[in-house]
């Protein structure tokens, strides 16, 4: 399986999403982010959006893929899809991650209006609702988009595809620690607390302690998301 995590806006959580959502969920699938402002970790393959002939040349080698395609490089990037006739074709599904502030649902109809022009059909689009709090009724705080893709059916929209902000992405970015790491990580952090020498060493075993419990209250919301997408649907 192919999939474009894609949306002309920034802040959305693209990377989250690609990252820590679908890759680890998508059996053999191959990190690529084409962004050409920053560099990614050194198993992940960068490119950026003038490279797209590259880049279809490359998904016809692997069998599944994960593309994080970068804000400063979807406009450029799409351009290039309409170029190359039928390219779009080499993803099985488009997830669109948004979020409730007004200007990132407005960017994301925008991204839907284009999928839709390079002929990308509905039933291969995900909406997926982003950073929401679970206080929040996700169908007024999406009014704008929801109304719109309720007029225009160009994507799929279901609500029980939603994540909410979580310290522990922030952990993972700044660590570098792999989330699926800390899951099956089964170190008595409370042990070697008790055994350490000094206060520093105690608060370190118990940050990572910390992280470890989000990585694990996380996960479960990660799985539901990931099911509620339902991209073998897509892919067929």
């Amino acid at each position: 399986m192919k999939i474009a995590v894609i949306n002309f806006s920034g802040n959305v959580g693209k990377s989250t999403v690609a990252r820590h959502l679908l890759q680890p969920r998508v059996e053999g699938a191959e990190l690529i982010c084409v962004e050409s402002l920053n560099a990614t970790e050194a198993e992940t393959q960068t490119m950026r959006g003038a490279q797209f002939a590259d880049l279809q040349e490359y998904l016809q080698t692997v069998s599944s893929a994960v593309v994080d395609i970068g804000a400063s490089n979807v406009e450029q990037l799409l351009a290039l899809m309409h170029q190359y006739r039928g390219s779009h074709e080499d993803f099985d599904a488009f997830v669109v991650p948004t979020v409730p502030a007004f200007k990132q649902q407005q960017d994301t109809i925008a991204t839907l209006v284009e999928l839709a022009r390079i002929g990308v059909p509905a039933s291969r689009v995900r909406l997926l609702f982003n950073m929401v709090d679970d206080r929040d009724e996700l169908a007024r705080s999406f009014h704008p988009l929801l109304s719109f893709v309720a007029e225009h059916p160009v994507a799929q929209a279901d609500l029980a595809c939603r994540l909410g902000t979580n310290e522990i992405y922030r952990r993972l970015k700044s660590t570098g620690m792999d989330l699926g790491g800390l899951v099956r990580d089964t170190t008595d952090y409370k042990a070697l607390i008790a055994q350490a020498g000094d206060a520093a060493e105690k608060i370190a075993w118990a940050q990572k302690l910390a992280t470890r419990r989000l990585a694990l209250g996380v996960l479960p919301e990660l799985d539901a998301c990931f099911a509620a997408l339902t991209l073998e649907a897509a892919a067929a």
